[in-house]
């Protein structure tokens, strides 16, 4: 960034002795706890490890907000990146759908135990045990492992730091102080990360597919899904309230019924008859 943005060019070695002068330096020794190293996928697209990172990414300059991270645990690639409001599952489907007409499906995603990937409730009976976000995979055919511990995704969480440091840095010198226009500036810079710091897969291979379904179609999979029963009524419960049914639908055919519930903020809602 010295070189970059000021043309002041110092070596490594310097810049350190600098930054451990003025106590900004932590020694391996330090800053570092062992674990057991997990090997790298062979493929690039084998495995993407996801996560939120929840931090001042513009400084004083507006609220903190979170930034989704996809990164490839072959290659150490910058997949995808999103500043959005926190995590959510919309939050996620948002950058799933970027990452999906950009680079097609993965084998599998990686990810911590937020609710978003898992269950909490042991005892949970709707939804087969399975997240609106695991059902929309499930239905891509593309898996969702969860790690134990922070250390187990350790690729994203490096990332993460890294972010935290170098992209508030350029954020601050573009001016940038809020998310729209830190979305416009993510790729570009996705690009500059990925042409230093990306490393070469084991194998060659890249396994990513193609979609299973229309790119037009995404949004139907990419949605909250619940089903409900329909009672003799023409009516069925949900969120407390009782919603009736118009009786032009013939109840032998399926329904699909939309409704906007600005409540929850659910794109689509799917009853199923």
């Amino acid at each position: 960034m010295l070189a970059q943005h000021h043309g002041f060019k110092v070596s490594r070695e310097t810049l350190r002795k600098w930054m451990v002068e003025d106590g900004i330096w932590l020694s391996r020794k330090q800053r570092r706890t062992f674990h057991q190293p997990r090997l790298r996928r062979e493929c690039f697209g084998e495995l993407i490890q996801i996560d939120g990172s929840d931090h001042r990414w513009f400084e004083d300059r507006a609220s903190p907000c979170t930034l989704l991270v996809f990164i490839d645990d072959a290659t150490s690639t910058l997949m995808e990146l999103r500043f959005v409001k926190s995590e959510s599952t919309f939050s996620y489907f948002e950058a799933l759908e970027s990452y999906l007409l950009e680079h097609g499906r993965p084998v599998a995603f990686y990810s911590d135990k937020h609710t978003v990937f898992r269950v909490a409730k042991q005892d949970a009976k709707a939804g087969a045990r399975m997240t609106q976000f695991g059902r929309a995979l499930n239905e891509l055919n593309v898996e969702i492992l969860c790690a134990n511990s922070s250390q187990a995704k350790g690729r994203v969480e490096r990332a993460n730091r890294t972010l935290q440091d170098r992209l508030v840095k350029e954020l601050r010198l573009a001016g940038i102080s809020d998310m729209e226009t830190g979305n416009a500036y993510l790729q570009g810079f996705k690009d500059r990360y990925n042409a230093q710091f990306a490393k070469a897969p084991a194998k060659p291979d890249n396994l990513h597919r193609a979609l299973n379904v229309e790119p037009d179609r995404l949004d139907d999979v990419l949605c909250w899904r619940e089903n409900r029963y329909v009672g003799k009524q023409l009516t069925f419960s949900y969120d407390r309230k009782r919603i009736m049914l118009e009786e032009r639908y013939p109840m032998h055919l399926g329904l699909h019924l939309i409704l906007a519930l600005q409540k929850l903020m659910i794109a689509k809602f799917f009853v199923t008859l």
